[in-house]
């Protein structure tokens, strides 16, 4: 474990403490807009690089997923300065996170908490118990017993781990023919970083329930949930649920809708999360909003970065503000439409070559765009590829939908990816 810490003029803004940042691309944003009213000090496993320009100090850990151990060196933080929360964005790393928070006595630190939302088994368990509604789940450990548990809840079904994000080894299936074709692609589904759940019973069954997906990102101070942005999903590649874009827009109107609100405030209830920042997941059903899933954690996928083009609520400052208990404005500064959409190649291991936008081709209201892959990568769509197989993205805004859809279809238009 070595330390670092900056010196210089005094500086009285909050000390708070971030596990982990995150590749560069997706969370930089984060970063940069929290170092502005606060000290930053990173716990990370290799000295920072970009990292530095935003940082008032930093410690290097053999591991970041360590809970107890990272609390021990929060200590040493906390006896040189008060520490004013604690900050956590990776979903494989919030639950040790709240190890460190519990420690220092600050917001967000009940790991029996955070692991019920990072544990979609326990997630069920406990929004089942206070009736919230949701897809009926059943947890299974065999093939057998997953065909079991599908005969009851019925078909089409879905697979999913019980652990993971960003929908990884989630599919959907038509009936037992196909569930057994997919379950061990459910169950060999891994994270960026490896993280053990109940090894007895792996995997849910769940019921299908059909209408539009979408993210709720919201900031919860004391118990109360105050939703921020809504992100309406598009999903591609069926039977599998890849995201390969999502929509933001600062006037939808599930933002004041009683039901969302009501199913939002009872979640959260129900899971005992009292401080922090979520985001939730849910299916609009005929019979209203029932919940996918809940994470204790800003939303991926740039959707926070959405948010802010389209309202100009800076989801970094209200997080940093709902791990120190420090006031922020909730109120928005715009009003306009978000969009991300991801692209992929078209064929199994394919050896990219080049790859990149033409900036001439690309219309008015491209906020940015990214190539993630490099020349020489070998890379797939999914279901093999899923997140990691996407190659580039794009970011518009606009006045409505509609013209976000159609500028991100001119800048898909625009990139081009030639195999070597």
């Amino acid at each position: 474990m070595r330390h670092r810490v900056m010196t210089g003029t005094e500086d009285t803004r909050p000390l708070l403490l971030v596990v982990a940042t995150g590749m560069r691309t997706y969370r930089e944003y984060l970063l940069r807009s929290i170092s502005a009213e606060y000290r930053v000090h990173l716990f990370l496993t290799a000295e920072p690089e970009w990292e530095k320009e935003y940082a008032a100090g930093w410690t290097v850990l053999p591991n970041t997923m360590d809970g107890p151990a990272m609390a021990e060196a929060a200590r040493e933080v906390a006896a040189r300065d008060t520490v004013a929360g604690v900050l956590c964005w990776d979903e494989a790393r919030i639950h040790a996170a709240s190890f460190v928070a519990r420690e220092l006595g600050v917001r967000n630190g009940d790991p029996e908490v955070v692991w019920r939302l990072r544990d979609k088994g326990q997630t069920r368990a406990a929004l089942d118990v206070a009736g919230v509604p949701q897809p009926r789940s059943t947890p299974v450990k065999t093939v057998e017993d997953a065909v079991a548990a599908a005969a009851v809840i019925g078909y089409p079904a879905i697979l999913k781990p019980r652990g993971l994000g960003a929908s990884l080894g989630v599919v959907k299936v038509e009936d037992e023919e196909q569930l057994r074709a997919n379950f061990a692609f459910t169950v060999a589904a891994e994270g960026p970083e490896p993280v053990v759940f109940d090894t007895d019973q792996p995997v849910l069954v769940e019921e299908f329930v059909s209408g539009e997906e979408i993210s709720v990102d919201s900031v919860v101070r004391d118990g109360e949930v105050t939703p921020l942005f809504v992100g309406r999903k598009v999903v591609g590649y069926p039977p599998y649920a890849e995201e390969v874009g999502h929509f933001v827009d600062a006037a939808d109107p599930l933002l004041s809708d009683p039901a969302l609100l009501k199913a939002l405030q009872r979640t959260h209830e129900a899971l005992g999360f009292t401080d922090g920042v979520t985001h939730s997941e849910f299916m609009l059903t005929d019979s209203g909003p029932r919940v996918i899933e809940v994470n204790g954690r800003l939303g991926g996928d740039m959707i926070p970065f959405l948010g802010s083009l389209a309202t100009g609520i800076d989801p970094g400052l209200v997080a940093a503000a709902a791990a120190t208990g420090r006031p922020v404005d909730l109120t928005p500064t715009r009003r306009r439409v978000a969009g991300i959409r991801f692209f992929y190649v078209s064929e199994e291991d394919t050896t990219i070559g080049t790859l990149g936008f033409a900036d001439n081709a690309l219309p008015e209201g491209i906020e940015r765009v990214v190539v993630v892959a490099k020349p020489g990568a070998v890379v797939s769509p999914p279901p093999k590829g899923t997140v990691w197989g996407r190659i580039a993205f794009a970011v518009a805004t606009g006045d409505t939908r509609e013209q976000v859809a159609d500028r991100l279809d001119a800048a898909e238009a625009a990139f081009d990816v030639t195999p070597a």
